[in-house]
Formats: structure tokens, sequence, C-alpha cells
């Protein structure tokens, strides 16, 4: 049996949310879902004017319903939804309930088992009373932690018949390894919903889906999955997704067009002692990124020769929260420094402060093995601990922009596309 390719609109603008699904479409989409922010935004309006504009197509309503079941289902159904998505977490008298309400109005009921704890056994459960879907989901906020729909899936499709559908995260291969593992339905989101190519994106998943085969790739370690996202991301994506906080201030890069990714060795100096900042660069390499305060911008503890030691080995590397000197001979090396002021005059070897202890750089605390990427906006910290969730946020930050930029690209205005005016604070 074919797979099922469903696409998510989780936007929270109708108008858009139409547009996109159309072109999802012509890409091979198979069901499109209102998501539930957009039913949130929209109200029922979303089901009902989706179903218009693709009347051949079985539209979803992603309910998220925890209590009264019918009454929702009744909702959904009339306004066009030919399924409607409930939470398995719910009681099972709201299934039931919802599911005599489904049979009178010719509808069928999907069970999303997004944070259920026992998910395996509660699949159990959900196919003795009867629904028509179970969706295996980790949900958005758990992708950003690393959980993994897969995993779940593996051992859901060996206790149950009834077909069951993947979500959380879906792209080009992880799709084709839900259905390689045993998957009917794929639900889709951002790959999708937020590419620039909506209709080339869908059309690349569904070849992936009707070629399933699961990936031999190795799979990488969480420290090369880390650095590979915030490599393909910009500092002010990362910003976005860690609200406008982890950006360094005052700290510009000195050699335009170059980007660090990398783990924090910190340096606490101060005025122009530049020991423990050239010391340092003896305990770095390939990876690691020199992070030294320095307490003035009027003396440099940092100039050219350190810059080509740095460069010889492979250091990723460095930002100063301080002034830098040797500017002419730093250009030629094209090696990515960055700092708050560039002056003529250094200090002195004198020894003072310390390497790998918590410091503040361009007001960020800064600890050793914090992630730090840099690039032409400036420089940003990552705490070592949320390291993946925030890559993986900053993702979602570029892959909404670029859909933002090909809507402005059609012509029009970003105050237009985004609702500006609708989603202004009242009061």
């Amino acid at each position: 049996m074919k797979p099922i390719l469903q696409v998510a609109m989780d936007l929270l603008e109708l108008d858009r949310s139409i547009q996109i699904a159309k072109e999802a479409v012509l890409g091979g989409a198979d069901w499109i879902e209102a998501g539930t922010p957009l039913i949130k935004s929209e109200g029922m309006d979303s089901v009902r004017e989706m179903k218009k504009a693709l009347p051949g197509t079985k539209i979803v309503a992603d309910m998220k319903t925890v209590d009264t079941g019918a009454m929702e289902v009744e909702m959904a159904a009339k306004a066009g939804a030919d399924i409607v998505a409930l939470l398995a977490a719910s009681d099972n008298s709201t299934v039931e309930d919802a599911l005599r309400a489904a049979r009178k109005y010719g509808v069928q009921i999907m069970m999303d088992l997004i944070t259920v704890p026992d998910p395996v056994g509660r699949s159990r459960e959900l196919e003795e009373l009867g629904v028509d879907y179970i969706c295996v989901h980790v949900g958005i906020d758990q992708q950003m932690t690393g959980k993994d729909t897969i995993d779940f899936l593996k051992q859901i499709v060996k206790e149950v018949k009834t077909p069951v559908a993947a979500a959380g995260g879906m792209d080009a291969v992880s799709a084709a390894d839900a259905v390689a593992s045993g998957a009917a339905i794929v639900i889709v989101g951002g790959s999708i919903v937020r590419s620039a190519n909506v209709t080339e994106s869908a059309r690349k998943i569904r070849e992936s889906i009707d070629n399933a085969q699961a990936s031999t790739a190795p799979k990488m370690s969480l420290e090369e999955e880390i650095v590979s996202l915030l490599r393909s991301v910009s500092s002010s994506n990362i910003s976005d997704a860690m609200h406008r906080h982890g950006a360094m201030r005052g700290i510009h890069p000195l050699i335009p067009g170059k980007k660090i990714v990398g783990k924090a060795i910190t340096v606490q100096t101060f005025a122009g002692d530049w020991a423990k900042p050239v010391e340092a660069i003896d305990m770095a390499g390939p990876g690691d990124v020199l992070v030294i305060y320095n307490g003035s911008n009027n003396i440099a503890p940092w100039g050219g020769l350190a810059t080509l030691s740095c460069k010889i080995k492979g250091v990723e590397g460095v930002v100063v929260d301080g002034a830098v000197r040797d500017l002419q001979e730093i250009r030629p090396m094209d090696y990515p420094l960055f700092s708050s002021d560039v002056v003529p005059n250094a200090g002195d070897p004198k020894g003072m402060g310390e390497i790998n202890s918590e410091i503040v750089c361009g007001g960020q605390t800064v600890r050793p093995g914090d992630y730090i990427v840099g690039d032409d906006s400036g420089v940003v910290v990552i705490p070592k601990e949320r390291a993946y969730e925030i890559a993986r946020r900053a993702k979602e930050v570029e892959k909404t922009e670029n859909r933002l930029f090909e809507e402005i690209s059609r012509g029009k205005t970003l105050s237009q596309v985004v609702s500006l005016q609708k989603w202004e604070k009242i009061g």
C-alpha cells in the first residue's frame, strides 16, 4: 500500500496556510492537516476554508482534544474535516464519546501519543477501543532535547494492526526511515511548510517514502550533529532561538565573511597582560574557540603573532572582550577574529589571570565548553547543556525565515506576510 504523506499547516495565518497547502498537494501531499496553532488562531474556519480550497484532499483537524470529545469531533466534522486528531492522554470515556460522534458524522479518529508515558501500552488500549489511526509523535519541544520518533515507532508497529502515523521533525531521510520501519502515514511540517520551495520539498519527501529504505548512513555523534546544525545557521537565527539572549555586546568581526563554531576555552586576563591568552593557545586545537576577557579597550592582549599561532594549530577562532592590534598583519591571514576594539599598543606578559574559569565576555557569562558561534552579525554564547536544543530551534528559525523571504519575493511586504497588525498587543 502506498504510504500517505500528510502535511501539517502549523502556521497562524489562514491565507498563507491555504497557499502553502496547495503547493504541497502539487508536490504529492495526500492529506493536509489544519494544525493546532492554526485552529487556535483562526478557529474552525481554518478547516472550513481549507476544505473549500482543496475539495479533493482529505483534511485532518489536529484538535488535540483531551475532553468533550463528541462536541469537538462534531465541530470539526461539520467544518469539513475527514479525520480528527485527539490526544491519546485523554480518558477512555472521552475517546469512546469521540468515536461515537465520529461514526455518526462519517469521520475518522487519529490518536496522538505525544507525551504519553507508556506509548506502547496505550497503543494497545487505543486499538481495543477501535480508533482508526495511531500517531507516534515526538513533539517540537521534545525533539529539541533529542527524542526520536523512529525508536517508539518500531516498538508500536509490532504491537498493533491499526495504521500508524509518524510525526515529529520528519524530513526526507527520517520519513523514509519511518515508512521502512512500518509507518503507514508520515506527517511532515517544517521541512515542507517552511521551505522556500514547498512543491519541490514535498516532491522530494514523496519520492523518499515511495522508495523507502532505512538509512544506512552512520549516525553522527551528538556533538557532531550540534556543530553541523550550528554551522548551517546564523548568529541571528540563534539569537532568535534563544529569545534574544546570548549575544555579546560590543564584539565585532575584524575579518568579514568568517564564521566560527566551537567550544570555549576561556581566559581571564587584565589590561594588556598577554601571558594567559598566549598560554591558552597551547591548550587549544580544532573545534576550540579562545574567549578572552581583557578589561580594557586601550591596550591589547592579542596581536599578529598570537593569531598566526592559532591559525597554524587549527584553532577555530578567537573572541576578545578588549583590544586587538596588528590588524595589517592579521587581515592577510584570513583568520576569524572578533574583538571590541583595535589599538596599536600592547601590554606585558605578567601572567595574571586564569584559563578555563567562568568569565564574562561582551556582557555574557561564558564557561569552558559552552558553544560559541560568530559571524558577520556578531557572537553568541550557547550554554553547553542546551546546545542541541538551541541548535535545533535555530534551524527552525532559519526555515521560517527562508519561507518568509520567498513570500516577500513574490510581492508581499513583511508586515503583510506576518499579519503584523493582527498580532500587535492590545491595550
